[in-house]
């Protein structure tokens, strides 16, 4: 089969299109033909090696992270699903293969598409919607009545962040360009700060959490708008040592680097009284089957950008990396 590969760790040129053997399910593993698959920072990020420390990979490898599609074939043990189910995932960080005809994923990662939805709007949800929702629901723990941050509210996780945090009950305040603010507005943003001629610190206080979608200064700037004791969840910064901790599978010698790494972002936040939290999601099929029952009952629209043919996956990522995406870029087979 034809299938997208990282190679090695580099520029555009490290992943390309090329043909690899047909995956095999194991027990516990269900074979899916992917439909569409959802193209995320974070896989240009793997590319350039800026994970290789937190994630090693046994390269070359199929890349993607997230699809949409049919099972095909079961493996033995299966008990979720069955052959013909229309399907979404957020693949194993370490198997990864959305981006080819058929991947392999163990069933406990997998979720039914919501019914609602065709496959491309499905494919874009999965890594996107996780990483809203866990860090709405597990880090900032967001009750009704919460005012909550999100950065840069118009792409792929903030569109669904705004919308979840909405759902718990709180009152949201986001940036976005002023192309993008009648979409986020429509989403359920309540204050919208133009990022291009405005910075929030001076116009924000006293909230319960902020999720950082966009590192950098942005990540500083939270910290001064929340009430003390309150906490910021990114997944744009810098990895904490905490996160090493509890999410990675890694040494003394990497924990001891990233506690290094976010001296100053730890001492910014101590300075005003607040938390942070570098988050890594967690791929979760239950997880996935509260989201698909979000969709299904209108409490949450998926929002695609632009949909490629997967045979212009190149030009895809290129359009991708240049950051003016409004939701989720996805290719379809």
């Amino acid at each position: 089969m034809r299938a997208y590969v990282l190679n090695r760790y580099g520029d555009a040129s490290a992943m390309r299109s090329q043909d690899v053997p047909e995956p095999v399910p194991g027990d516990g593993d269900v074979l899916i033909r992917v439909r569409a698959a959802g193209l995320n920072p974070l896989d240009y990020k793997v590319r350039e090696g800026r994970m290789r420390l937190l994630n090693r990979l046994d390269l070359p490898m199929v890349a993607g992270s997230e699809l949409s599609g049919v099972i095909e074939e079961t493996g033995a043990g299966v008990t979720r699903f069955a052959v013909g189910d229309r399907v979404f995932a957020r693949v194993d960080k370490r198997r990864l293969g959305a981006f080819a005809p058929f991947v392999v994923v163990d069933e406990t990662l997998v979720a039914k598409m919501p019914t609602s939805l065709d496959f491309a709007d499905a494919a874009g949800l999965p890594l996107a919607g996780l990483t809203a929702l866990q860090a709405l629901r597990d880090e900032l723990t967001v009750t009704a009545g919460d005012r909550v941050f999100i950065s840069g509210g118009a792409g792929g996780v903030g569109t669904l962040a705004i919308q979840l945090a909405v759902w718990m009950g709180a009152r949201v305040a986001t940036t976005a360009s002023p192309c993008g603010e009648e979409l986020v507005r429509s989403l359920g943003a309540e204050t919208v700060v133009d990022y291009r001629t405005q910075r929030f610190k001076d116009l924000l206080r006293d909230y319960d959490g902020a999720i950082d979608l966009t590192g950098g200064q942005d990540l500083m700037d939270s910290f001064a708008i929340l009430k003390r004791g309150a906490r910021t969840v990114s997944v744009a910064g810098v990895p904490d040592a905490t996160t090493a901790r509890l999410d990675l599978d890694v040494g003394p010698l990497v924990t001891a680097a990233l506690w290094a790494a976010t001296t100053r972002v730890r001492r910014e936040a101590r300075r005003n009284g607040v938390g942070y939290r570098y988050m890594f999601m967690h791929p979760s099929g239950a997880d996935l089957d509260l989201l698909a029952d979000l969709v299904d009952q209108g409490k949450l629209r998926t929002v695609t950008d632009q949909v490629f043919p997967f045979e212009q996956i190149t030009e895809a990522f290129t359009y991708l990396e240049r950051g003016r995406a409004k939701g989720k870029v996805v290719v379809q087979m």
